[in-house]
């Protein structure tokens, strides 16, 4: 008998096809179902237009046998099988696909829904099996025929008798080595597994005689018994009409694919046709994996090809920002070959991914809407990644999370407000949307700078994470209105009467803050007086720069910044109307050098209302001593 090459360009190319193209091993299960399952869909098709072939949907099945002993495991179809030709053209030829040419090529005449399309799939048998054999009889033909391979040496066809049609594809696994155990895919535990992970959701029924151990009363020998069971559920939940399912189905469902025993939070099942054919069954979860907001944290949605597992976490299905979503997707229009690299450059993922962003922000846009209470929860788990998501993306992301933003605020004591709910209830006369950061909202309302502001029934946004400010600073207004911290040098709060006042104080002590600047000239970059102090004698504000205050604070409380610590343009605020200003300006006339210890104390003093450190706490406690003698 003559072993023929491989018709492919060189025997390079079967090696890269089993070794590159797919990551894991165990994958070869999957192809070698999917491709009996479009050989019984290409005979199922046919019986819809020629009565003769004698079957209905009821009698076809994929069947699975394993022999441990002789390390051989087969998977058989009663499909359309092939004739010689075609087991030449479609086994010979490396990348020759017969799956492709039907899907535009068969008597119904329409684009019918068969999976593998690379014709590539059927090569991963030899990742796991020293040999294949492939018997098959081709549908209305009284021939049948046997094809052998042992990879790249070649193969041979020879005729050979089988009774019906169909294909049987039987795998003579490779030995065991230190590092790969073949031997366990002959195991009916661990090929129930991977039809559960792979081809749960093959339409055809997929078989196998299933051992199963009785365990007897006490003193007594346990006994084996074997029946055949059908390992996949067929018809996935997504599949089905929203009509048939019940919550306790979606949830149900969520707890078991998932792995996560809390209900969640809400679910979106969606048939999309158009430009990209697709059903989605996604999953809001109720709280947030323990290691979300690491960098170990995966995300992704599993990716199916009709109903066919082609990726458990394909990334490129989510935005960072929702990266919390837990979900199936299920698509015609994909290739259940298609790997990493070309999913991201293919368009009709690009265009489901956008479609799912839309699904995913409608839906949180409407439990934030009607359900308030959950969505505040559900906030409180996710909502930092919406925030991390809008500084992350440079802005991409404004338009999609702006709206579904909390942020506690002075309204009503702390409770959680939107953006679009502050915009409501500003005043006529203001201008910005103000906002104070701080450790703690009790921090923040001993700050000096919001009692003159709450004083003009300014509503003001308590910013307590350490990326909130950041995310403000990406965003600059909110329709129209420009976010300010009240930290910021101008907060505009002045009446003209004031301005005019303020303009004709710092006229007239000019000399003096000049004199106060240069006495602490390395750590402020102005002192001038304030307008936002009420009570308070002293305050640190950002005076323009990229940085603020609280940047500083965060960015420099970095590991990373050890080395190289950012600092914010401040200016040194005094009021006014507090007696110390009068104090300053009585040493500034008889004692200079006293106005130096009291600049710089109050500089100290601000540092500490701001929760910043202060770089010579010796000093300060030697000057405080000073004073107080």
């Amino acid at each position: 008998m003559e072993t023929k090459e491989f018709k492919a360009e060189s025997k390079r190319l079967l090696d890269m096809m089993i070794n590159s193209i797919y990551t894991h091993k165990e994958i070869f299960l999957r192809e070698i179902i999917s491709n009996a399952s479009d050989a019984i869909d290409k005979l199922y098709f046919k019986s819809l237009t020629d009565t003769s072939v004698g079957l209905n949907k009821d009698d076809f099945a994929i069947t699975i046998k394993s022999d441990k002993e002789a390390h051989t495991l087969t998977v058989e179809d009663n499909g359309i099988g092939m004739t010689e030709e075609e087991l030449e053209n479609n086994l010979g030829t490396i990348a020759k696909s017969g799956s492709l040419a039907f899907k535009t090529d068969n008597d119904l005449g329409e684009d019918v829904d068969i999976i593998g399309q690379f014709g590539v799939g059927f090569y991963s048998t030899f990742m796991v099996a020293k040999e294949v054999r492939v018997l098959t009889k081709a549908y209305g033909s009284d021939k049948a025929f046997l094809w052998k391979s042992n990879g790249v040496d070649g193969y041979t066809i020879e005729p050979a008798e089988k009774e019906t049609a169909g294909t049987s594809i039987t795998m003579i696994m490779k030995d065991d080595t230190e590092d790969e155990k073949y031997s366990e895919y002959c195991d009916q535990y661990r090929i129930q597994g991977l039809i559960k992970k792979y081809s749960d959701y093959i339409r055809f029924p997929i078989k196998m005689e299933v051992e199963h151990t009785n365990y007897a009363e006490e003193g007594e020998e346990p006994t084996v018994t074997s029946e055949v069971e059908t390992l996949n559920s067929m018809t996935p939940i997504w599949k089905k009409n929203k009509n048939e399912l019940t919550e306790d189905d979606y949830t149900n469902f969520y707890t078991e694919k998932f792995m996560d025993y809390t209900a969640p939070l809400a679910h979106i099942h969606v048939r999309n046709e158009g430009l990209a054919t697709y059903d989605a069954l996604l999953y809001i979860p109720a709280r947030a994996p323990f290691d979300y907001y690491s960098k170990d944290y995966e995300k992704g949605l599993q990716l199916y090809s009709s109903g066919v597992l082609i990726m458990d976490k394909c990334a490129d299905l989510l935005p960072d920002w929702f990266s919390f979503v837990k979900g199936v997707i299920d698509s015609e229009d994909l290739s259940l070959n298609i790997s990493r690299e070309m999913l991201q450059q293919d368009r009709q993922v690009k265009i489901i991914a956008k479609n799912v962003e839309k699904s995913i922000k409608n839906e949180l846009a409407k439990m934030l809407k009607n359900d308030r209470e959950k969505y505040e929860k559900f906030f409180e788990a996710f909502g930092l990644q919406f925030k991390f998501g809008i500084y992350q993306s440079y802005g991409a992301a404004i338009d999609t999370l702006k709206d579904l933003l909390l942020f506690k605020s002075t309204f009503e004591d702390g409770k959680n407000v939107t953006l679009s709910e502050y915009v409501s209830r500003m005043k006529e006369d203001q201008k910005y949307i103000f906002y104070a950061c701080g450790e703690t909202k009790e921090r923040i309302d001993k700050l000096p700078q919001i009692e003159k502001i709450r004083d003009k029934g300014y509503e003001v946004l308590y910013l307590t994470q350490d990326v909130d400010e950041f995310c403000m600073k990406v965003m600059i207004n909110y329709d129209g209105k420009v976010f300010r911290s009240i930290s910021d040098s101008d907060l505009d709060l002045y009446t003209d009467e004031e301005k005019e006042e303020a303009k004709k104080l710092d006229e007239e002590n000019k000399d003096m803050f000049t004199f106060m600047q240069e006495a602490i000239a390395d750590k402020v970059k102005t002192v001038r007086l304030s307008a936002k102090l009420k009570s308070h004698p002293v305050c640190l504000s950002s005076d323009g720069g990229p940085i603020t205050i609280e940047m500083e604070k965060v960015l420099n409380a970095m590991p990373q910044n050890d080395a190289n610590r950012v600092k914010a343009e401040k200016a040194l605020e005094i009021n006014p109307n507090h007696d110390i200003f009068a104090k300053l300006k009585k040493l500034y006339a008889e004692d200079k050098d006293t106005l130096k210890d009291y600049t710089k104390l109050l500089y100290d003093q601000a540092l500490l209302i701001e929760g910043l450190t202060i770089e010579d706490p010796v000093e300060f406690a030697n000057m405080v001593c000073k004073l107080m003698v």
